[in-house]
C-alpha cells in the first residue's frame, strides 16, 4: 500500500476500516478535467472515474461514478435509480450537500449517504481510481473493497 505524506479524509476512512488502497497524487500537475487527471497519472481514462451528484424529480439526491472520458446519460441514470428524471446539481450546492468541492468530490465520506450507482464498465477492471476527496488526490481500490465502505449498484449509465 503506497501512501503519500498527505492523507485525505477518504484515506483515513479507508485506513480505519482496514481497506487496502493505493493513493495517487497529481497535485503538482496542471490537470483540470478528468481526462487531464488520467493523463497526469498515466492511467487508462476508462479506469479513472469522476463523481457526479444529481437531484431527481422527487428531489432526492443521487451519486454516479462514471469514467472520466464518458458522459452521464441522464435518462439511463434516472432509470437506474427509479426516477422520472434527474439533473446535475448546481456547483454551489455541492459543498453544503456533500462536504466536498467541485473537482474533489468523492463517493466516500459524504455528509450523508446517497444512493450511489457506478457505471458497469467498472467491473472490467481489477481496481478503479476516483477522487480521494481533495483536488490533486485519488484513491484506487477494487469494487469488492469499495463495497465494504460504500453501498452501490452497477448499471449502464453512460452515453
Amino acid at each position: 500500500m503506497k501512501q503519500n505524506a498527505h492523507k485525505t479524509n477518504v484515506m483515513r476512512i479507508l485506513d480505519r476500516k482496514k481497506i487496502d488502497y493505493k493513493s495517487h497524487c497529481y497535485a503538482d500537475s496542471d490537470a483540470v478535467s478528468g481526462t487531464d487527471v488520467a493523463e497526469a497519472l498515466e492511467e487508462d481514462p476508462n479506469q479513472v472515474f469522476k463523481t457526479l451528484v444529481t437531484v431527481g424529480h422527487t428531489k432526492a439526491n443521487y451519486v454516479f461514478l462514471i469514467p472520466v472520458c464518458k458522459e452521464l446519460d441522464l435518462k439511463k441514470a434516472a432509470e437506474a435509480v427509479g426516477e422520472k428524471s434527474i439533473s446535475m446539481i448546481k456547483s454551489k450546492e455541492l459543498l453544503p450537500l456533500t462536504g466536498y468541492i467541485h473537482g474533489g468530490c468523492s463517493p466516500i465520506g459524504m455528509k450523508k449517504p446517497f444512493k450511489t450507482v457506478i457505471d458497469q464498465t467498472a467491473s472490467d477492471f481489477e481496481t478503479i481510481i476516483f477522487s480521494a476527496g481533495k483536488i490533486g488526490y485519488q484513491v484506487e481500490l477494487s469494487l469488492d473493497d469499495l463495497k465494504k465502505v460504500l453501498s452501490f449498484d452497477l448499471a449502464e449509465i453512460t452515453c
